[in-house]
C-alpha cells in the first residue's frame, strides 16, 4: 500500500510513500547517460530513484530523470493485467517500463506518445522476481496522468489533483472524492437547520468527516485534502518540509495494519523528489532525519551504476 503526490511549490516537486511489511534492500541509484540498457543503444537521459538492483540491473520505485520528468509504480493488484508481446508494438515488460520511459522521455506529453505505441508485458525479471502488479503515476512540473494496464488494455488518465493511491482504478478513486465535497480547512457553517443554533466548538472541524483510516481510498481522499490545500513556499526547506508534512498525514505506523500475525504494514520509506534541480530527499520509518542525494553532483556521463545504501538507523542530533 502506497501514496504518490506532486507539490508544485518553489520547484516542482513529487514523491511516495512505500508501505510494505518487509524491505527489499532498496537503495538510492543514480543510472548515468550511458549506462547500457537492452531497449537502448545510445546514451539516455540520466535516472535517479530508489530501486533494488538485482544482476546491477536497477529495478525502480520511483525515479526523476535530468529533464524533470517523475514517475512511482504503485501496487494495483487485482486489476492490473499485461499483455503477450505483439507484432508493431513496443513490447515493454512491467520491470522495464520505468527506465524505459525516463530514458528516452522529457516531458509528460512525450510519455502520451509513446504510450500510445506501448504494450505492457508480464515478462518477468528472473524466476526469483514475481512480476508486480502496478499502476504509475507519471508527472512533469505542467501535467500528471496515471497509466493504468488493465483488461481493456492500457488506460491514460488526466490526473489533475497529482495523488494516487492504490485499489480501486483511478477514475473509481476520482468519483469516490465527490462525498467530500463539504470539507474545507475554515470553520463551517451552520447548515444543518436554522431551527438550531450551531456554532463550531474547535478549531479544525471544517475537516470533520475526513477519513483517517488505512485503507487507500481513504488515503487517496486525505493525500488530497491535504496536498490541496497546502500553501506554496519560496525556500527550498520550507518546501521539502511542507512536502514530508503531507506525506506524514498517509503514513503507517506499524502494528496499525497487520498483514499476517505479528507482521505489520509500515511506511518503509518516504521520498521527495526536487525535479528542477535533482535531488532526491527521503527518510525512512526509523530515521526521520531528511537525507539527500544531489544527481547533479555525479558524473552523470558514466556508465556504471551509482548506489547510495539508505541510512536506516535512528539519527538524533543531541542539544545537551
Amino acid at each position: 500500500m502506497c501514496t504518490a503526490i506532486t507539490y508544485n511549490s518553489k520547484d516542482f516537486y513529487f514523491g511516495r510513500t512505500l508501505d510494505y511489511e518487509h524491505t527489499f534492500g532498496e537503495q538510492i541509484v543514480i543510472t548515468p547517460r550511458n549506462f547500457k540498457f537492452n531497449f537502448f543503444e545510445k546514451p539516455h537521459f540520466g535516472i535517479i530513484g530508489m530501486a533494488h538492483v538485482c544482476d546491477e540491473y536497477p529495478l525502480y520505485y520511483d525515479a526523476m530523470n535530468e529533464k524533470g520528468l517523475c514517475i512511482a509504480g504503485l501496487n494495483f493488484v487485482g486489476n492490473a493485467h499485461y499483455f503477450e508481446a505483439v507484432p508493431n508494438r513496443n513490447n515493454v515488460a512491467q520491470f522495464e517500463l520505468i527506465p524505459w520511459l525516463l530514458t528516452r522521455c522529457a516531458t509528460v506529453d512525450e510519455v502520451v506518445y509513446e504510450c500510445k505505441k506501448i504494450n505492457i508485458t508480464p515478462k518477468a525479471f528472473n524466476s526469483k522476481l514475481p512480476v508486480a502488479q502496478l499502476h504509475w503515476l507519471v508527472a512533469d512540473k505542467k501535467r500528471a496522468i496515471t497509466l493504468e494496464s488493465v483488461c481493456g488494455g492500457l488506460k491514460i488518465y488526466e490526473n489533475h489533483i497529482g495523488v494516487l493511491t492504490n485499489n480501486p482504478p483511478f477514475d473509481m478513486q476520482m468519483m469516490y472524492l465527490n462525498n467530500f465535497i463539504n470539507l474545507s480547512p475554515r470553520p463551517p457553517q451552520n447548515r444543518f437547520s436554522k431551527e438550531v443554533d450551531l456554532s463550531p466548538y474547535s478549531r479544525g472541524m471544517g475537516a470533520i468527516g475526513l477519513p483517517g483510516d488505512l485503507s487507500s481510498s481513504s488515503r487517496f481522499v486525505r493525500a488530497a485534502f491535504t496536498k490541496l490545500n497546502s500553501p506554496k513556499f519560496d525556500s527550498e526547506d520550507k518546501s521539502v518540509s511542507q512536502f514530508f508534512h503531507i506525506m506524514n498525514s498517509v503514513a503507517q505506523v506499524e502494528g496499525c495494519c497487520e498483514v499476517s500475525y505479528r507482521e505489520y504494514e509500515k511506511t518503509i520509506y518516504t521520498s521527495c523528489l526536487n525535479a528542477d534541480k535533482g535531488i532526491y530527499y527521503y527518510t525512512t520509518y526509523d530515521n526521520q532525519r531528511i537525507t539527500a542525494v544531489d544527481m547533479m553532483r555525479t558524473n552523470l556521463d558514466d556508465n556504471a551504476l551509482k548506489k547510495y545504501t539508505l541510512f536506516a538507523d535512528m539519527d538524533v542530533k543531541r542539544q545537551n
